[in-house]
């Protein structure tokens, strides 16, 4: 799936990079720059949980059938190791289990560097529309 931007929505404010998606692995990105950055010039916390919450939802909604399903997430627990001030925050999520109701994601976010700058985890609820 080569690199798309997402023009629309909450992605389109702070400017996601959708690298890849799969039902099994999904890749992105956001440049550092002032608009999501927080008053001490380090990348807002919130871009780290948006970033984990818009690749585990967008993995999930590619393995069920959108037109009757809903990807909605539950949690979204992430632990910030490394704070970033420029470059990029690269994220890759992984599936970790799919279940009828719940599909549960693993996040590693590196810096431009390959720095493990933060983890976490979400939770997806997937619902009848």
């Amino acid at each position: 799936m080569g690199s798309d931007s997402h023009e629309s929505g909450f992605d389109a404010l702070y400017r996601l990079e959708l690298i890849e998606c799969s039902e099994e692995l999904a890749r992105g990105r956001v440049q550092v720059r002032d608009e999501v950055r927080q008053a001490g010039g380090l990348l807002h916390g919130g871009v780290y949980g948006a970033l984990a919450d818009a690749l585990a939802v967008r993995g999930t909604i590619t393995g069920v059938d959108p037109g009757a399903k809903l990807a909605v997430t539950l949690a979204n627990h992430f632990t910030v190791l490394h704070p970033i001030s420029g470059g990029a925050l690269q994220a890759t999520a992984r599936r970790r289990h799919r279940g009828r109701t719940t599909w549960v994601w693993e996040i590693e976010m590196t810096d431009t560097a390959g720095r493990l700058c933060a983890t976490g985890r979400v939770t997806v609820a997937v619902r009848d529309r």
